[in-house]
């Protein structure tokens, strides 16, 4: 009787692709640690746990604002809440 490597590559990856989804995961982390403050991480944390879809919409706008060079230093609390309420606000079309 032959036993099974558990080790074994069975052709299937989950394995793969969920190291793969940690290690952005990781790396989104590290940017968004350089980027805000401890406050305004605080305040991301906690809209992640009520409106997770909002949580994403910001956090890819600050790594893409950052990746852009356009974020010099660390964003506070303030300005993440600007940024909240910039990405929550309906967007109007002014004419003139």
């Amino acid at each position: 009787m032959m036993e099974q490597n558990p080790h074994s590559h069975d052709g299937s990856e989950p394995h793969e692709h969920s190291h793969n989804e940690a290690e952005i995961s990781a790396q989104k982390e590290q940017i968004l640690k350089q980027i805000l403050t401890s406050e305004a991480r605080s305040r991301l944390n906690n809209i992640k746990m009520v409106k997770p879809e909002l949580s994403n919409l910001v956090e890819q706008y600050l790594i893409g604002m950052a990746t852009q060079g356009k974020i010099r230093g660390q964003l506070t609390d303030d300005q993440l809440k600007q940024i909240l309420l910039s990405i929550q606000q309906p967007k109007h079309v002014i004419l003139r």
